[in-house]
């Protein structure tokens, strides 16, 4: 059964002709709340609010979550779309066991999820090419708390983060120091595999990356020890983050490749959330002005 889409702008508790200035304060007044790191945090929610925010406050993300849904992204550039007609008079039953018999003929299907995926992968039809979407790490989430002084003037942070990375000692190639890489045997060097399903379409001939290489078309003579062969690792690392002067409460920083890694592909983003500490004691005329400043969204 196919999930439902996931409605983000219920997440987000705004209407769908919400501004983009309504949706950004809708979704920093949401990840200050359930932040996993507060006491009342819920990892969950966050993890949905945060989702909800990427898609709802990039103008070509919403437009196509507007006319598709929550699914949109696993569509190609080309798309598809079923005609009233162009299917009529088949029988559809026996999708669900898998095959379909019909006009003297008899297709197995096997997964019809996998037949979508496969076709789409590559952003369009047969004249785009059949080449892979390149892996990419997970992003990840942390928060940084500064006082109300280097939210005006800026400031320089140094954090800690646990997350998968590469592999210090045989810098993400899996590999012993010193054993060098030789040829994939499952995809002869080419990093990928080509292969045909028989549909109701025809034959559709799809190229996926090799899963034993991960597209690099070598694997390791011998494994690296450290990482077993995996090329990453968890490990604690050390991240400098440059906070901008005239930041606000609740305002996330993108660090683009600052997030988990993947053997072989690209890593994911570091999103920082920043939570401003205003100080206890302060002048009446200066908690107006920070009264003030909240009000226009600053």
């Amino acid at each position: 059964m196919q999930a439902m889409s996931k409605d983000y702008y219920n997440v987000l508790g705004v209407d769908k002709g919400a501004s983009k200035d309504e949706i950004k304060k809708a979704f920093y007044k949401l990840a200050h709340k359930y932040h996993p790191d507060k006491k009342e945090g819920d990892e969950a929610k966050f993890k949905q609010i945060n989702e909800a925010y990427q898609v709802l406050s990039d103008d070509a993300k919403r437009s196509k979550y507007d006319q598709f849904g929550s699914g949109f992204e696993n569509m190609g550039q080309g798309g598809f779309r079923g005609g009233s007609g162009g299917f009529e008079g088949f029988d559809f039953s026996g999708f669900q066991n898998g095959g379909f018999q019909g006009a003297g003929a008899e297709f197995d299907f096997g997964n019809l999820n996998d037949i979508f995926s496969d076709f789409f992968s590559a952003g369009g039809g047969p004249a785009s090419g059949w080449g892979g979407k390149q892996r990419r790490g997970r992003d990840i989430s942390t928060e940084i708390q500064i006082t109300f002084t280097e939210s005006i003037l800026g400031t320089i942070r140094k954090i800690l983060i646990t997350k998968t990375s590469s592999c210090l000692v045989c810098h993400g190639s899996g590999a012993k120091v010193g054993s060098g890489m030789m040829t994939c045997k499952t995809c002869n060097g080419q990093g990928q595999i080509r292969e045909s399903k028989r549909t109701i379409f025809g034959n559709i001939a799809n190229t996926k990356i090799c899963e034993v290489c991960l597209g690099a078309g070598e694997v390791p003579k011998e494994i690296c020890e450290t990482c077993k062969g995996k090329g990453v690792l968890r490990r604690e690392e050390e991240v400098s983050v440059n906070i901008p002067s005239g930041i606000h409460s609740g305002q996330t920083l993108r660090m683009t490749g600052y997030g988990e890694a993947v053997k072989n592909g690209k890593n994911g983003d570091l999103n920082i959330i920043i939570n401003v500490k205003i100080p206890s004691k302060i002048s009446k005329r200066a908690r107006e002005i920070i009264e003030e400043l909240k009000k226009e969204g600053i």
